[in-house]
């Protein structure tokens, strides 16, 4: 089961700016630096979206239109590395060298 990623308590629009409030904080976007299709949506297209169970963003269904709120957020997330080591000389020189070799 996948874990909720934010907890999206408001979607709202002044103008041609897109306000939420996730996560406890309060946002402010302007439409024309993260949506064209928002910025000539009409107002009842803006206020007809829905919220992803996840938290993970908000879906425009009329215009196909999808934002991520860590995209918004500008949070990267670096994948998971799993090393499988067989041995202690395989273990990733510390400070550049391998001091298990002679």
């Amino acid at each position: 089961m996948q874990s909720k990623q934010h907890t999206i308590n408001s979607v709202s629009f002044e103008g041609d700016v897109l306000h939420l409030k996730v996560d406890g904080g309060c946002y402010s976007f302007e439409l024309s630096d993260i949506s064209p299709g928002l910025l000539h949506a009409d107002e009842q297209t803006r206020n007809t979206y829905s919220l992803a169970p996840s938290g993970y963003g908000i879906h425009w269904e009329s215009i196909d239109e999808d934002l991520s709120i860590d995209g918004l957020l500008g949070i990267c997330h670096q994948p998971e590395r799993k090393v499988e080591l067989t041995s202690v000389s395989e273990v990733p020189p510390k400070y550049g060298y391998n001091v298990n070799k002679k």
